[in-house]
């Protein structure tokens, strides 16, 4: 088990990137179709239907269709997808709430390997 991330119980936003994080990096021109990294389906299957899942890639709208087939034949659920985003850095910015709850939280992954932490709910946050 990877690191263990403590959130509160209130719903979630969460935003992903697509290539190397939950799929593999370029594999759609590698190896001619995308696939899920290890341990992606089962964390996404997971997150709670009332979350927001919101993917972030560099992708062009012309890679659009072939996306979004993918995750559907997958079963990935998603609220939306920002296309076109530059290469670099993704920099969350959020309020922290009056209880002091932090409301940003950033995970960086190895490139093709999906994400080694672990969330875990703290009904008194």
């Amino acid at each position: 088990m990877g690191k263990v991330i403590t959130v509160s119980p209130l719903g979630k936003t969460w935003v992903l990137d697509l290539d190397g994080t939950v799929v593999k990096h370029n594999g759609y021109k590698l190896d001619g179709r995308d696939a899920l990294l290890p341990g992606a389906k089962d964390f996404l299957d997971n997150i709670r239907s009332e979350d927001m899942v919101v993917f972030i890639t560099s992708r062009t709208e012309e890679q659009r269709v072939m996306t979004e087939a993918f995750l559907r034949e997958n079963g990935i659920r998603y609220d939306a997808i920002v296309y076109g985003a530059p290469y670099g850095e993704r920099i969350l910015v959020n309020d922290r709430k009056p209880s002091g709850l932090a409301t940003a939280i950033a995970v960086n992954t190895d490139r093709d390997k999906f994400m080694d932490a672990e969330f875990e709910v703290d009904m008194e946050l």
